[in-house]
C-alpha cells in the first residue's frame, strides 16, 4: 500500500510511519517541521518526505491521488499554542483538515482523522464514551479552540462520509514515548523532562490531583493501524488510550523515581504558567472498549515501562532537537 501521512515527520506520525515501513509500504510524508524525528528513515527508497504544508492544496492533492490510504495527522499542537496563537491553531487544524477531505473525497481514499481527548471539555461524567457529550467553557477562554478545531475536523469527516468517503476518527489519550517534544515545550511529560535534566524542582500545577491516562506510544501505533486497515472502523470514533488514572503529583513522583534524581516538587498556579487564558480539566479518563472490541488493541504498557524508555531516549538525545 501507499500512505499518506499528514503531519508524519511529527511525534505520531514518526512512529506511525515505521509501523507501516515494517509492513512493507510506502510512505509519503507531508511536514513543514524539521526531519529530526524521521531522519533514520530518510534513506529507504519506500519513504518519502515532502517538506510542505497541508495549505498547499496542489502538493496535497498529487500526493492524496497517489496514495492508498491517507493519515491526517497534522495540525498545530500545545498548550502554549492554544493560548499564544489561537488563530493558528484554529486556521490550520480547521482549514487544512477540509483541504485534505476535499482531496480525499475527490479521489475516494479512506482517512483516518487524528482528534484528541480535549474534544470532551469538562465533561464531569467518567469514563468518556465516544458518543458522549462535550462540554466547554467561554470563547473568551483561549484553551478551549484546540478542542473546537477538532470537534469541527470531526463534524466534517462525518459530513464528508454521509456523502461517501470512508472515515475513521481517533481520539488520543495523553500518548507519550520517545521523539515527544522538545523538552520544555508541548506536553507535561517533556515539561518535567527538562527539569529533570536540569535538576531543577518539578512544577506541579495547583495541588497536583487533577488526572491523566498515559498511553505508551506503541499501544497508540498499533490502534491507529489497525483504524486504517479495517472496513469495521469506519465510520466510527474510537478513544486510544488506557483507563488507568495517574495524578499529576503521581506522574512528578514516578519520573523521579525512575530517573533516579533527588529533583523536589514545586507546586505553582495555572495563571504562573499559561496566564489568565486557560482552565486545567480535572479528570479525563477513556472508555476503551471500542478500541478493544474493534480494533482489538489493548493499551497495556504500565506507566513505569513507558516511562523508563522514555527517559532513557531522552537522556541520550539531550537537547539534539
Amino acid at each position: 500500500m501507499k500512505i499518506l501521512i499528514t503531519g508524519g515527520a511529527g511525534f505520531l506520525g514518526s512512529h506511525l510511519g515505521d509501523a507501516f515501513l515494517k509492513r512493507g509500504d510506502e510512505i509519503f510524508v507531508l511536514d513543514e517541521a524539521k526531519d529530526f524525528k524521521i531522519r533514520h528513515n530518510l534513506g529507504n527508497p519506500k519513504f518519502h518526505y515532502i517538506r510542505d504544508s497541508i495549505l498547499n492544496e496542489e502538493i496535497l492533492d498529487g500526493l492524496i491521488f497517489k496514495s492508498d490510504l491517507v493519515y491526517h495527522m497534522a495540525a498545530v499542537v500545545g498548550v502554549e499554542h492554544y493560548v499564544g496563537d489561537p488563530y493558528n491553531v484554529l486556521n490550520v487544524n480547521i482549514n487544512g483538515t477540509q483541504n485534505v477531505l476535499k482531496a480525499a473525497f475527490k479521489y475516494n481514499k479512506k482517512v483516518v482523522f487524528a482528534s484528541t481527548s480535549e474534544v470532551y471539555g469538562r465533561n464531569p461524567n467518567i469514563p468518556f464514551s465516544e458518543d458522549d457529550d462535550r462540554v466547554l467553557g467561554s470563547t473568551k477562554i483561549d484553551r478551549w479552540c484546540y478542542s473546537t478545531s477538532k470537534a469541527t475536523g470531526e463534524h466534517f469527516c462525518f459530513a464528508y462520509h454521509k456523502i461517501g468517503l470512508p472515515v475513521v476518527v481517533v481520539r488520543y489519550f495523553n500518548v507519550y514515548g520517545p521523539r515527544l517534544d522538545k523538552i520544555d515545550v508541548g506536553r507535561i511529560i517533556t515539561i518535567f523532562m527538562g527539569q529533570i535534566l536540569r535538576n531543577e524542582p518539578l512544577t506541579v500545577i495547583g495541588n497536583g490531583m487533577q488526572t491523566r491516562c498515559f498511553t505508551y506510544i506503541d499501544d497508540a501505533i498499533k490502534a491507529t493501524v489497525a483504524a486504517g486497515l479495517l472496513k469495521e472502523a469506519e465510520g466510527e470514533i474510537f478513544n486510544i488510550g488506557n483507563n488507568k488514572e495517574t495524578t499529576i503529583k503521581e506522574l512528578a513522583e514516578k519520573m523521579i523515581e525512575v530517573s533516579r534524581v533527588k529533583n523536589s516538587i514545586r507546586h505553582v498556579t495555572k495563571e504562573e504558567v499559561y496566564g489568565e487564558s486557560y482552565e486545567d480539566i480535572q479528570r479525563r479518563v477513556p472508555n476503551t472498549d471500542r478500541m478493544k472490541n474493534i480494533l482489538k488493541v489493548d493499551a497495556d504498557t504500565s506507566l513505569e515501562d513507558g516511562l523508563r524508555i522514555t527517559i532513557e531516549w531522552f537522556k541520550a538525545i539531550g537537547n539534539k532537537y
